[in-house]
């Protein structure tokens, strides 16, 4: 895996699928909190005037000279848990963030969130 800063500088590149389909632009990291290593990413989804944030995992991105390459296809990530443009993702949502993806979700030992953006 890439380094988080490394990540940031694609702010607002394309990520696309894995069969080269655009899922839509990169806003935000989000690391693991026990292992400061990226974990999610945010991307710009929907339509004029109807965006929102929605998660993907980076566990298996690859990236490409124009874009971030994630695992899963458009229409999961388009389905996944999501914040609206200015929002922030609740605590209590981030075990629906997991589970989405199949993940099992586990707080920090002293029951801290598992993910903070960076």
């Amino acid at each position: 895996m890439f380094p988080a800063e490394n990540l940031r500088d694609w702010r607002g590149h394309k990520v696309i699928d894995q069969d080269g389909a655009k899922i839509g632009d990169l806003e935000a990291i989000y690391v693991d909190t026990g292992t400061d290593r990226p974990a999610f990413a945010t991307v710009r989804v929907g339509f004029i005037g109807r965006h929102r944030l929605a998660f993907v995992p980076l566990d298996g991105a690859t990236v490409l000279p124009d874009a971030l390459r994630v695992r899963h296809d458009k229409r999961t990530v388009s389905e996944a848990p999501s914040i609206d443009l200015d929002g922030e993702l609740p605590a209590a949502s981030e075990p629906d963030v997991f589970a989405h993806y199949g993940m099992t979700y586990q707080p920090g030992t002293s029951g801290e969130r598992r993910l903070a953006r960076r």
